[in-house]
């Protein structure tokens, strides 16, 4: 599981409630101190990697947080480094915090500074074109996260599955590719390993699933994935994930020549 920095329990707290793989979410803040001591937390508690929000050098217009007068709560993570309150009246608590506290500087360069103060490889996420999956990897990155954040930051951002393909092509298994945003089903899995990722992120359906039944809800969810791929994979001819391959899929682009 990936960690968010924005969790409602601190590095520690789930360091010590289980064992699973774990990679701790990092933003880069204007107090660049802060960053240090989240990513040496997660180290020292024994997170594998790092993973770099780097699509958010401001944050997008949330409309609906505008329109709700959105409160950020105090994070657990930053407890005695930094507070959250923000004194805002133009609508979302969130936007204004973001504004002042999160480094609109973050660039290229900064990967350096990360790997300067921690051992645990970083993956970058939010990668959605070749040309910066090449760059992601000339900095340093142990892994690329194909991620249009959920849809939130941009309007008219590409899907991550339609632009997955190129991103692995130029990657070329150097790294690690893995793909975050639209999984709701198995066969969304089934496509993206297609494609070439070697895995998905999970988001949205397992909040679903904790905010209807807690942690029987987030089992069930993540039951109904591993169900739904393993039928998938029966029905396409697949007795193992290695079986699984391009042809297995066709995309707007293969009609597209198809017709040409």
């Amino acid at each position: 599981m990936i960690l968010s920095f924005s969790a409602s329990c601190n590095v520690e707290e789930v360091a010590a409630s289980c064992d699973a793989v774990r990679f701790f979410q990092l933003y880069v803040y204007k107090r660049r101190d802060i960053a240090v001591n989240l990513v040496q937390r997660a180290e020292k508690s024994g997170y594998k990697a790092i993973v770099l929000t780097a699509d958010t050098p401001r944050l997008g217009r949330r409309e609906a947080d505008i329109k709700n007068k959105l409160i950020v709560p105090q994070l657990k993570n930053l407890e005695g480094l930094m507070s959250t309150e923000v004194v805002s009246d133009k609508g979302s608590n969130l936007e204004a915090y973001a504004n002042e506290t999160m480094d609109p500087s973050l660039c290229w360069r900064d990967i350096a500074w990360l790997k300067s103060i921690t051992n645990l490889p970083i993956l970058i996420k939010g990668i959605l074109t070749r040309e910066d999956a090449i760059k992601a990897i000339e900095v340093g990155a142990a892994g690329i996260i194909v991620s249009n954040h959920g849809a939130r930051q941009l309007d008219y951002t590409p899907a991550t599955i339609s632009v997955l393909e190129e991103v692995v092509q130029a990657v070329g298994r150097r790294v690690p590719v893995l793909l975050d945003g639209g999984v709701r089903r198995g066969t969304d899995v089934f496509k993206a390993l297609a494609l070439g990722a070697q895995a998905v992120l999970v988001g949205r359906p397992v909040i679903y699933g904790l905010a209807a039944k807690g942690e029987a809800g987030v089992r069930k969810v993540m039951q109904m994935l591993k169900d739904e791929l393993e039928l998938t994979m029966a029905l396409a001819g697949c007795p193992s994930v290695e079986d699984i391959s391009r042809s297995h899929v066709r995309t707007d682009r293969d009609r597209l020549q198809s017709m040409l």
